[in-house]
């Protein structure tokens, strides 16, 4: 007869990270940075001189709103100190979306 507690199988911890349908503040902020780091490099970032625009930079100024929305789920409807974390937040991600488009236009 088989032990009631292992015949269920292996519990399998699941982040709110990856369920997209709920609402997560560290999905948007990896969203938001990865966008910026990746927008970065395409860019040609560790050599000043070779500073380009791509058609690449689309997929990061995409990934970039992504991040936002989602830090904007994050808003809750009264005021409180977490409310303030998350308006900053979403200020610094529309300095990353200014930052890429300013990239894109680079010739």
């Amino acid at each position: 007869m088989p032990h009631p507690y292992f015949d269920r199988g292996t519990v399998v911890p699941h982040s709110p990270i990856l369920r997209v349908r709920s609402k997560s503040l560290v999905r948007g902020i990896l969203l938001s940075v990865g966008a910026f780091l990746l927008a970065l490099r395409l860019a040609g970032f560790p050599y000043i001189q070779d500073l380009h625009a791509s058609r690449w930079q689309l997929v990061a100024l995409a990934a970039a709103a992504w991040g936002m929305a989602e830090t904007a789920r994050c808003l809750q409807p009264r005021w409180s100190l977490y409310h303030a974390g998350v308006l900053i937040l979403l200020w610094a991600d529309m300095m990353i979306l200014a930052t890429i488009v300013a990239m894109l236009t680079l010739s």
